[in-house]
């Protein structure tokens, strides 16, 4: 009978591939955060969304721990992490990669109707398709399905079979998907912090359906997303014209401050400084609705 690898020398061959790895406990989760850093105290790694001072040399803070210093990794003070480790976690984002993580039967089957060919990895519960390339990521953008890239590591469970591809827009815009259409009575994360959501509560005078605002908004920010390199910020410019122009003949209100924040938001996910994708869509909807600046 084959003897499972140790997760150390898992976690030793990835990070010499330029993979950063953590270790993982019982319940695929890294260890917890030592005294000094619990609840953040230490103000976190520099690297986290919320940058902090904390050099703590333990495993803490998850996958913003995620190093391929081999150094790191076999110190004393990852050791006692690695003796209770059961598994290897990578940060898919620090090695450039974004993760679909399909969880049951039916997302399997929506991906493989929906999403280009890559590698997939087998799960216990269904499979990760591996695509080059990192976005922000997300949980539950479609039943059963989480995106793992930036700020969140996912389980190494093998190299895979298939070619890995790059990236591809419709895996970035199953994000905007899930910010366009929130479950009832729930708002909308952006950008800004705030939370909002388009329904007639605020476009008490808009003449066209909830489906249509929506299905327009949602293809408007596709297009933007598609832009990963450039060009992101002129097509919120543009998209934000477009749903603006729909709306001239309404009576109004039609909520369009808040079509606004999606857009930012989805200029924002591809690169685009708040700020500068802000006076965007401002500008987009100033000359959409025929109003001068």
């Amino acid at each position: 009978m084959t003897q499972p690898i140790p997760p150390l020398r898992v976690a030793l061959t990835l990070a010499n591939a330029d993979v950063p790895v953590l270790p993982l406990r019982h319940g695929k989760v890294p260890v917890g955060n030592c005294p000094a850093c619990i609840r953040n105290t230490c103000g976190g790694r520099p690297n986290m969304r919320t940058s902090g001072p904390c050099a703590c040399p333990a495993p803490c803070h998850a996958w913003a721990a995620a190093t391929t210093d081999p150094a790191v990794l076999t110190s004393p003070a990852w050791a006692s992490a690695w003796r209770e480790a059961v598994g290897v976690g990578y940060h898919p984002g620090g090695a450039r990669l974004t993760v679909v993580d399909l969880d049951t039967p039916d997302a399997v089957a929506w991906a493989q109707r929906n999403l280009p060919a890559t590698r997939i990895v087998p799960t216990t519960r269904g499979q990760h398709w591996i695509y080059q390339g990192t976005m922000p990521s997300g949980n539950a953008v479609r039943p059963g399905i989480d995106i793992k890239s930036r700020s969140q590591y996912a389980r190494w469970l093998g190299r895979g079979t298939g070619r890995m591809t790059n990236l591809p827009s419709a895996v970035r815009a199953l994000s905007a998907r899930k910010e366009a259409t929130p479950p009832p009575g729930e708002g909308v994360a952006s950008s800004t912090r705030e939370r909002a959501v388009w329904d007639r509560t605020v476009a008490t005078g808009c003449r066209h359906t909830e489906a249509y605002v929506r299905t327009g908004l949602e293809r408007g920010m596709a297009k933007i997303c598609e832009h990963t390199e450039s060009g992101a910020g002129s097509q919120a410019f543009g998209v934000a014209r477009f749903l603006a122009a729909q709306h001239t003949a309404c009576p109004g209100p039609c909520g369009l401050d808040v079509l606004a924040k999606f857009i930012v938001d989805a200029a924002v996910s591809v690169g685009v400084p708040t700020d500068y994708a802000s006076r965007a869509v401002a500008n987009g909807l100033t000359e959409g609705s025929g109003r001068t600046a």
